[in-house]
């Protein structure tokens, strides 16, 4: 990159290939405010690694070998519970970057002719996304110094970064997936995290499980909007074509019980999901 010019599969590829936890966050937050205070950036190509890179630590193992997480009300179970979260946020920024740099090549800066294509709002959005994921990580990597802890203090489960892999090939189906089950579950199961911080008077993790919350709907809307926006070039029914994806490329049926105001918020109808916690 140079002064005159912002590409932004180079940054993309620059954060994917970023070891360090905290100057990947970083550098997500400097990129994304160059991609919109940039005048004439661009998207631009690249090849992409099939994982990003990592720290020597947190130790990477499959889910059914994490230990069992304790109880949010001792110091050491909210530890757990900030460091899960802050390793999620993680692979979300990783995964807000791989989503505009795999599918780079529908930009309409590269489709000319009648082909499905993005406009630059989709990326935009995606940046909105990648820099609240970093906001975020270092949120509870902060929180967690409070308790003399730091990310890389626990192992961590190797499961979220599959996802990606799955539908590196298939544009509909990473978002089927990643925002649309996947973050949507986060709309499910945060408000009582909220609620077990604010019984027990921790306010300020309170406060910032609430952002994250808040954050996350805003990243579930995009999603379904561009799923839409798929569909409705391919003519594809929405609820059906998504119902097949989901059942398609996530192990298992979805879990009940379902946040459906904050669903409904991101666009995401009842009717939908409902039917897959059932098979």
């Amino acid at each position: 990159m140079t002064k005159t010019t912002f590409i932004l599969c180079d940054a993309a590829c620059d954060v994917l290939t970023e070891p360090d936890p905290w100057k990947k966050a970083s550098k997500t937050q400097n990129y994304v405010q160059k991609w919109f205070n940039t005048h004439n950036a661009t998207i631009g190509k690249t090849v992409l690694p099939d994982r990003p890179s990592r720290p020597s630590k947190p130790e990477l193992r499959r889910a059914n070998e994490m230990p069992k997480r304790r109880k949010a009300g001792s110091v050491s179970g909210k530890i757990a519970l900030l460091h899960a979260l802050a390793h999620i946020e993680l692979n979300a920024i990783d995964l807000a970057w791989d989503i505009m740099a795999r599918f780079s090549h529908f930009s309409d800066e590269h489709v000319k002719d009648s082909n499905f294509s993005l406009p630059h709002a989709f990326f935009d959005d995606w940046c909105h996304v990648a820099t609240d994921e970093a906001k975020h990580f270092l949120m509870l990597s902060k929180r967690m110094n409070d308790f003399n802890a730091d990310y890389g203090d626990h192992p961590a489960h190797d499961g979220l970064w599959e996802a990606s892999l799955k539908t590196s090939h298939d544009f509909a189906a990473r978002l089927a997936i990643v925002p649309m089950v996947l973050e949507a579950r986060g709309l499910d199961v945060t408000p009582n995290m909220i609620k077990s911080m604010t019984n027990q008077k921790d306010m300020i993790t309170a406060d910032i499980l609430q952002t994250i919350h808040d954050d996350e709907i805003t990243h579930v809307a995009a999603g379904t909007r561009w799923f839409y926006h798929w569909c409705d070039f391919h003519n594809k029914r929405v609820k059906e074509t998504w119902q097949e994806l989901v059942q398609l490329y996530f192990n298992g049926p979805l879990k009940k019980p379902f946040n459906d105001p904050s669903r409904i918020k991101a666009g995401m109808i009842p009717d939908w999901y409902a039917p897959l916690s059932e098979i």
